[in-house]
C-alpha cells in the first residue's frame, strides 16, 4: 500500500511551539514520518473541501487557547468543516478539541465546566459499547489516558456510541455510527513526555486546574501504553 496521507486540522497561535509538537506526536504514534502529515490552519480560513477529500485520514487536536464551547467566525466555519468530514465519511481520529468541535458540529453540546477539568494522567473505563467495538475492545476494561481539559461534552451527537467515560466526564470517548470517524476527550497521541512538555508550554492550566506545582504534578502522572495504541490501530481497522 502506498504510504498514508495525513491532514491535522489545527487550532494554535502561529507562535505556538506546540504547532510542531503535535505534528510529531502524532507521527510517532501513527509509526509514519512527520512529513506525511500535512497542516491546515482553522483559525485562517475553512479547509477547501478538495483538501478534505485527498488526505487519507484526516487529523484533529488539541487547541492551546481556544474552547469549542466558545462562539466566533473562525468557529463557525470549523464547525461546517466537521460536518463535512462526516458527510463524506473521511477516516478520522480527533482528541480533545477534535473531540469537543465534533460533538457540537453534529448536534451534541459542549461546555465549559472548569470545577469538572482533567489534567494529567486519568483512569478510563470502556462502556459496553467500548467492550464490544472492533478497535476499542481491544483495550483492557480499565485503561489510563492522558487529558488536558476544562471544557468537555455534555449530550453527544445524536448517531454517536459512547465507548469510555471517566469518573469525572462520562463523555470520553465515541464513534459514529456506519462511519470510519472516532473521537476521543483524552490524547491518545500523547505519551508522559510529550504531556510534560505540553503543560510546560501552558503552565496556566496545571494552576488553574489542579493547583499545584509541575513537579508535583508530573510525579502523579505516569505512561498511558494502551492508549497509545489506539492510532495506529485505527490505520491497521481503516486501511487493512
Amino acid at each position: 500500500m502506498a504510504r498514508l496521507r495525513y491532514l491535522l486540522l489545527q487550532t494554535r497561535n502561529s507562535d505556538d511551539a506546540m504547532q510542531g509538537q503535535e505534528v510529531r506526536c502524532f507521527a510517532r504514534r501513527l509509526e509514519c514520518d512527520a512529513s506525511a502529515i500535512d497542516v491546515f490552519d482553522l483559525l485562517k480560513a475553512a479547509p477547501p473541501a478538495s483538501l478534505l477529500v485527498q488526505a487519507d485520514m484526516i487529523l484533529l487536536g488539541g487547541s492551546g487557547h481556544y474552547s469549542a464551547a466558545g462562539e466566533g467566525a473562525w468557529l463557525d466555519r470549523a464547525l461546517e468543516s466537521m460536518r463535512q468530514i462526516h458527510n463524506i465519511a473521511k477516516p478520522t481520529f480527533a482528541s480533545c478539541w477534535g473531540f469537543q468541535a465534533m460533538t457540537r458540529a453534529l448536534g451534541g453540546r459542549c461546555v465549559n465546566d472548569l470545577p469538572n477539568a482533567e489534567i494529567g494522567t486519568i483512569e478510563l473505563r470502556l462502556t459496553e459499547a467500548g467492550r464490544a467495538d472492533p478497535l476499542f475492545g481491544q483495550l483492557p476494561p480499565v485503561f489510563a489516558g492522558q487529558a488536558g481539559h476544562e471544557d468537555h461534552v455534555v449530550v453527544l451527537p445524536p448517531d454517536a456510541m459512547l465507548l469510555a467515560s471517566s469518573d469525572r466526564v462520562p463523555e470520553q470517548a465515541f464513534c459514529f455510527a456506519g462511519r470510519p470517524i472516532y473521537c476521543t476527550q483524552f490524547h491518545p497521541e500523547l505519551d508522559l513526555s510529550a504531556l510534560s512538555e505540553r503543560v510546560r508550554a501552558y503552565p496556566e492550566y496545571i494552576e488553574r486546574i489542579a493547583s499545584v506545582s509541575y513537579d508535583h504534578f508530573i510525579a502523579c502522572c505516569h505512561e498511558t501504553p494502551e492508549a497509545n495504541t489506539l492510532l495506529k490501530r485505527f490505520v491497521e481497522m481503516v486501511f487493512p
